[in-house]
């Protein structure tokens, strides 16, 4: 269990020291906060604040911390497809440690990456001035695991299967973007048409934004503005998703590797 650990937390940490190394990734991953939530946000709460019975500002500040936890730490997951063309990733099948090991440590860093980058967009909301409760705040960071790793199991499951990053760079791309509206990041999703609807619930990221928000709405009168389902049903859907999505993909990479 010591050597696992070891390993685990070795991995992990590479990765991190991979993104503090690298002050343009870095400078990068708030071009997007920036965008939404200081220069969308902001233009239409001023349009809007008579029309909606939340602040919008602080809707958007929640989606983009839900899509940052998952996104980072999916998108981190294509350094698998870097590794594997650089034989790294065959240097770690022959140490003598678990394959899951493997797997963990690697979403596990990606998930130290995803939370330097939260609290780079928690910063830039207060310097926004973005209305935030600091008490329903402090409630999700127990959640932010849970979605980060929710993020690392689907980014798992999507590269596990591909060899080359070019083509992980075409494919992942394809896969996010539609979940930005399909997922209500930036926009309401209560009432959209019916095909919408369905392929609004079939994105995993629907539900790692609609667990921030059902967390941090929870005991506000604009929760049923806000979010689509309670915190518990949220939570159970990621769990399940992650069981499924980490099961595949470390299947498929463990798989594509030994047939190397």
């Amino acid at each position: 269990m010591i050597t696992e650990l070891n390993a685990i937390l070795t991995i992990a940490f590479r990765d991190l020291t991979k993104l503090l190394r690298d002050r343009a990734r870095i400078a990068a991953n708030f071009i997007f906060p920036t965008i939404f939530i200081g220069i969308l946000g902001t233009s239409l709460q001023s349009n809007l604040s008579n029309q909606l019975p939340y602040n919008f500002l602080t809707f958007v500040f929640t989606g983009v911390v839900g899509q940052t936890l998952f996104q980072s730490t999916a998108s981190g997951i294509i350094s698998l497809v870097e590794d594997r063309q650089t034989d790294f990733a065959q240097e770690l099948f022959i140490s003598p440690i678990s394959r899951y090991s493997i797997v963990i440590g690697k979403i596990l860093g990606e998930t130290l990456v995803s939370f330097v980058q939260v609290f780079g967009v928690i910063l830039f909301a207060l310097v926004f001035r973005v209305p935030l409760d600091l008490m329903a705040l402090l409630r999700l960071f127990p959640f932010f695991v849970a979605i980060s790793f929710f993020g690392g199991a689907f980014g798992l499951m999507v590269m596990a299967n591909l060899s080359e990053q070019r083509s992980a760079n075409q494919i992942f791309p394809f896969l996010l973007f539609p979940q930005y509206f399909l997922a209500g990041v930036f926009n309401p999703i209560q009432n959209l048409p019916l095909p919408l609807t369905i392929a609004s619930r079939l994105a995993p990221m629907t539900y790692a934004i609609d667990l921030v928000r059902s967390v941090y709405y929870a005991n506000s009168p604009q929760k049923p503005y806000t979010t689509l389902f309670p915190p518990f049903l949220n939570l159970a859907v990621v769990t399940v998703f992650f069981v499924i999505f980490i099961s595949i993909g470390t299947y498929l990479f463990v798989r594509n590797e030994k047939n190397r």
